[in-house]
């Protein structure tokens, strides 16, 4: 079993952070380059990863001000859960 053959969804899920970054290291970037060109389930996982980057990185002040005060609690409560 080759190198990229031991490389995973699973693994990419935890890497898709850095890879995006551009903070992972050179051996890895190679395993998920490998990984990506024959899984299209990460690939499709990678497309809603960037584009849930875009659009939060598109919410405005406004937009966080029209939010109704109890769904900004709960999004803002699941935040800190995430964090600890």
């Amino acid at each position: 079993m080759s190198a990229a053959a031991t490389y995973v969804c699973r693994q990419f899920v935890e890497d898709v952070t850095a890879y995006l970054d551009g903070a992972l290291p050179d051996q890895v970037l190679i395993l998920v380059e490998v990984h990506l060109a024959d899984c299209p389930h990460c690939r499709e996982y990678l497309h809603q990863m960037r584009a849930t980057i875009a659009m939060t990185r598109a919410i405005t002040d406004d937009d966080i001000d029209a939010m109704p005060p109890d769904v900004r609690e709960r999004l803002m409560q699941a935040f800190r859960e995430h964090r600890e």
